[in-house]
């Protein structure tokens, strides 16, 4: 995107200097073009004119997102800090390094994405098209792909070994890909994302269409007794149900057992009587008036 602006001064050096407070650039970015040179008054009351250029400058994605990611740091009272920027395909990698920025990538990289999601909305406003924008401070990004990579690959193998799905932490989408990389990995294990917006996160599970050959001496895991979704797959039934018909003989010894059982069950109750006491039958004999 192409700025310009006219400024008048006394001088051309004051008009130079204001035009760059205006466009917000340094004087190496702005291209001057003098319009009026500066005239004298004659005896310091009559004519004279003042200084009149143009100023152009190139305002490029890369240069509105260091000057916003600039201003953040200094209003969040951050010293000297270091802005390096290495531009890629369709996009630009910011690294910021100086002293005690590490409070700035947050818990889990939460304040660091938050800063580098604004930074990529102030670059894609400049040409109005997709600028995509990375923020790494003391090579966090590596550090976080890799612990990330781990932790997808090993949940990857607790699935398949378990038959269990496990659902992650809210991640944000290059994050998210991350995980769904490492899955792919590892056979038997696949992974889909859940939620939405912010609640967005990543399940991993086993494959149920994955059926591995298995030696002698190793078990089938528990995967192939569970659907995707977690749940238990019932095995369906290939026969109906038949009643058993008993013979004349097995019957005629379950009527006596029932009969035994029955009479036992009648003997049981008559001993728990309602009108009986609670320790039994009391005896009460009289002897001399006394009660024994």
């Amino acid at each position: 995107m192409i700025r310009e602006t006219v400024v008048t001064a006394d001088t051309i050096e004051e008009a130079q200097k204001k035009a760059c407070e205006e466009l917000g650039a340094v004087i190496d970015q702005i291209q001057f073009e003098v319009i009026q040179q500066p005239e004298k008054k004659v005896f310091g009351l009559f004519g004279g004119n003042p200084a009149k250029i143009k100023a152009t400058v190139e305002i490029t994605p890369l240069d509105s997102a260091k000057k916003y990611i600039s201003a953040i740091l200094e209003k969040m009272g951050i010293g000297e800090v270091e802005i390096t920027a290495e531009e890629t395909d369709g996009g630009a990698v910011i690294n910021i390094d100086g002293e005690n920025v590490g409070f700035i990538i947050g818990h889990r990289g939460e304040t660091l994405d938050a800063l580098q999601y604004l930074t990529g909305l102030v670059a894609n406003h400049v040409d109005n098209e997709y600028y995509r924008i990375s923020i790494n401070i003391g090579n966090y990004r590596e550090k976080r792909e890799k612990t990330l990579e781990v932790l997808g690959r090993k949940l990857a193998f607790k699935a398949v070994k378990t038959g269990y799905k496990t659902s992650l932490e809210p991640m944000n989408p290059y994050e998210r890909r991350i995980i769904h990389t490492s899955v792919q990995k590892v056979r038997g294990a696949v992974s889909w994302s859940e939620g939405e917006n912010l609640q967005r996160h990543v399940v991993i599970g086993p494959d149920p269409d994955y059926k591995p050959s298995y030696n002698k001496g190793y078990r089938k895991p528990r995967s192939s007794n569970f659907n995707k979704d977690g749940s238990y797959k019932r095995p369906q039934r290939t026969t109906g149900y038949q009643r058993r018909q008993y013979s004349e003989s097995e019957t005629h010894l379950q009527d006596s057992m029932f009969s035994n059982f029955e009479e036992k069950t009648v003997r049981e109750s008559m001993n728990e009587r309602p009108d009986m006491s609670l320790y039994g039958k009391i005896e009460v004999k009289k002897s001399d008036d006394t009660i024994i």
